[in-house]
């Protein structure tokens, strides 16, 4: 894996040379942009609004635009000699419990390597001491010409960083919800519950891209000149469940069926967790969040 990042990890008095490099690759089907008269390609250039010259990379710079619509010039000099203890090292600033990180926040994850011989040592004793803890440990790094926040946890014997949105950039989800005049019956959380279940755990490794596969497909068809795939048929609800309890027990029989499990027989209602067998369910306190959003 290629390298995108050269630093340290600064953990207390202690400087852990490392390699930032990406934790995962993106293999979605991508489209070009054609003509549709002709099939020509459709390209993107660069021109100077004021020359109306087309413009070489080399050519292009960066500026802050002001409340006013002026153009305030900035060179990577600049942000270069900016006064950030973190522009070469990832800072941890504190050590939490991994629950503690609030998923809405994770962004891109990368892998730390460690960056020659005597690095190696202190990687191992961070890595070490996550571990024993339980712990993750939040830090503060600079990349791509701006401070972000980033969680480092062990995943098998290497420490990965997951980017982190800063708080102020989590949107509150307070008029998200439903309405409050919902509610549930015990019956259908039982069903829920026994539905939940039925499905039980899965393999994740076993999951894949059927959209994907399906667009290689047409993609391979369309390049031979054969017929496209025919559409799967998909079941005519029209989208609209109409009766919940009914639609909850056929989905708990359908699971059932799905992982060979046995049948219930005639119209007997399906096996529920009844409510006196459920554990209360515990509140989790929810920090409140600011509604201020980033631009």
């Amino acid at each position: 894996m290629r390298s995108i990042w050269n630093g340290t990890i600064s953990f207390g008095l202690v400087s852990i040379p490392i390699k930032l490099m990406n934790a995962t690759e993106n293999h979605a089907v991508s489209f070009r942009q054609i003509h549709r008269e002709d099939g020509g390609r459709i390209r993107y250039r660069k021109v100077c609004e004021l020359d109306d010259e087309e413009v070489t990379t080399a050519e292009i710079g960066k500026a802050y635009e002001d409340a006013d619509g002026n153009l305030v010039p900035i060179t990577d000099e600049d942000l270069a000699a900016l006064p950030l203890p973190t522009t070469k090292t990832i800072e941890i600033v504190a050590f939490v419990a991994a629950d503690a990180i609030d998923p809405l926040q994770m962004e891109t994850a990368y892998y730390l390597q460690a960056n020659g011989t005597p690095a190696a040592k202190p990687y191992t004793l961070l890595r070490e001491a996550l571990k024993r803890s339980e712990k993750a440990a939040v830090a503060k790094f600079a990349l791509r010409g701006r401070e972000r926040l980033g969680m480092l946890r062990v995943v098998d014997d290497v420490i990965a960083m997951h980017g982190l949105l800063w708080p102020e950039d989590i949107r509150a989800a307070d008029a998200v919800a439903p309405g409050k005049g919902v509610t549930v019956r015990d019956a259908e959380l039982d069903l829920a519950d026994a539905l939940m279940n039925t499905l039980g755990p899965i393999d994740l490794d076993s999951l894949h891209d059927d959209y994907r596969e399906a667009v290689e497909d047409l993609v391979t068809a369309k390049a031979e000149g054969t017929a496209p795939p025919a559409p799967a048929r998909s079941g005519d609800d029209g989208g609209k469940v109409i009766d919940l309890m009914a639609a909850l027990e056929n989905s708990v029989r359908a699971a059932r069926e799905a992982s060979g499990s046995q049948e219930a027989s005639g119209d007997q209602d399906a096996d529920v967790t009844h409510l006196k067998d459920r554990p209360p369910a515990r509140k989790s306190p929810r920090k409140k969040r600011s509604g201020r959003t980033s631009a």
